[in-house]
């Protein structure tokens, strides 16, 4: 049975068994191999892609999910060839080490600040806790997520009074 969506602004089709891991398709199917396998449970994050606009595991999301709906993946996140804040934000802080979470982390990253323009580092500690870095480069994500924060605030407005 074919599932049909949208995959990074352009229409996708699945002829596969609807329960197949959106994973699957995205790497195997679609050769989108950013989306990276981790733990397969859905628990560490590697596998994050949006769907239509929110964070999810994609090794653990039925592709038949995903039909009529929007997923992005790494691949699709920066707009007309150039970075995502995020992206570009991860790249002046030196982020990744082995780099393995990373995409995952990103993604996780761009949904957090499509809903939170300013996240506090709790904020931030909430919304990444789902996403695991055995290299532990927490601090780095925090500070990347704060710097691409800086980067999608418009020039000259005012996001924070002070007293």
């Amino acid at each position: 049975m074919a599932t049909e969506f949208t995959l990074n602004g352009k229409p996708a089709r699945a002829d596969v068994d609807p329960q197949t891991p959106l994973l699957w398709v995205l790497r195997e199917g679609l050769s989108l191999t950013g989306t990276k396998f981790g733990c397969g449970k859905g628990l560490c994050g590697a596998c994050t892609v949006h769907l239509d606009g929110t964070a999810v595991r994609s090794c653990s999301l039925p592709v038949s999910l995903a039909a009529g709906r929007s997923v992005t993946t790494i691949e699709g996140l920066g707009k007309d060839g150039g970075l995502h804040p995020v992206q570009q934000a991860w790249i002046e802080a030196n982020t990744p080490q082995c780099g393995y979470c990373q995409s995952g982390q990103i993604m996780s990253a761009a949904a957090l600040l499509a809903t939170n323009a300013k996240p506090a580092d709790a904020d931030i500690d909430a919304a990444m806790s789902g996403n695991l870095c055995r290299c532990g480069t927490y601090p780095r994500i925090r500070r990347a997520i704060h710097r691409a924060a800086e980067l999608m605030t418009p020039a000259g407005a005012v996001t924070e009074v002070q007293p």
